[in-house]
């Protein structure tokens, strides 16, 4: 489907034929703020496996919205996490000491502008944090008017997954108090962009206000109604 269309809802087959083993994926949400719980869960009924993931952070294993990524983490079908915390979650770090999951720590911060630069096409943020910390290892240190800056390159995804509460049939996309967070960002570094939308919140093209459209719909691939009545989606 192209990104000029004008109309992009998606079945699930659609959206199934673009997950594959081995891929990059960016995905949405703080909390359950943003998340795409029902992209999660069709992604864990795939035999994927071998997942690099990128996301804020992660909830205890246990809570209703991120089941699907539960099972990924659970199953060992996630090969490497980058993400900006992980403390409630001990799966996790259990695995990073087994050494069956690599896992890349980034400040918050950091982590959002390194994914802006990749949809800007840049070469990377420079920024003083994380300087005489272990986040620096490994890293490019850079001295510029006195002062030290790390070198942090850009994320890229070949496959981005969030939600949204309102879209037009276009893509435009607009989110829900915190739940604009990274999502805003996250639509301009995947090469492929699939978004959940209550299908309450899906419109015809032209009947969203102008200040509603946060992300426009040329950086979004397919949209995926999400059922009324399931009380496991809502927010």
């Amino acid at each position: 489907m192209s990104k000029l269309s004008h109309n992009k809802l998606a079945a699930k087959e659609q959206v199934l034929e673009q997950f594959h083993s081995g891929m990059s994926l960016l995905a949405g949400g703080f909390g359950s703020a943003g998340y795409p719980t029902l992209l999660y869960e069709w992604l864990y009924e795939t035999d994927c496996t071998e997942l690099d993931i990128i996301t804020s952070g992660v909830a205890p294993a246990d809570k209703p919205f991120q089941l699907g990524f539960a099972g990924l983490l659970r199953d060992k079908r996630i090969r490497s996490l980058t993400l900006t915390h992980a403390a409630n979650n001990p799966e996790v770090g259990r695995q990073k000491v087994e050494g069956t999951l690599k896992v890349e720590a980034v400040p918050q911060g950091t982590f959002v502008e390194r994914i802006r630069a990749g949809g800007a096409g840049l070469g990377g943020v420079l920024t003083p944090t994380g300087i005489g910390t272990p986040v620096a290892e490994g890293k490019q240190i850079l001295h510029i008017n006195g002062r030290d800056y790390l070198l942090e390159l850009p994320i890229r995804a070949q496959v981005a997954i969030l939600r949204a509460e309102k879209a037009d049939k276009m893509g435009n996309l607009m989110f829900r108090h915190t739940s604009r967070n990274y999502n805003t960002v996250i639509p301009t570094a995947a090469d492929m962009v699939i978004v959940e939308v209550p299908e309450q919140g899906i419109v015809e093209v032209g009947e969203m206000a102008d200040n509603e459209v946060m992300v426009p719909g040329i950086f979004v691939d397919l949209i995926v109604p999400i059922p009324k009545g399931g009380e496991f989606f809502e927010r």
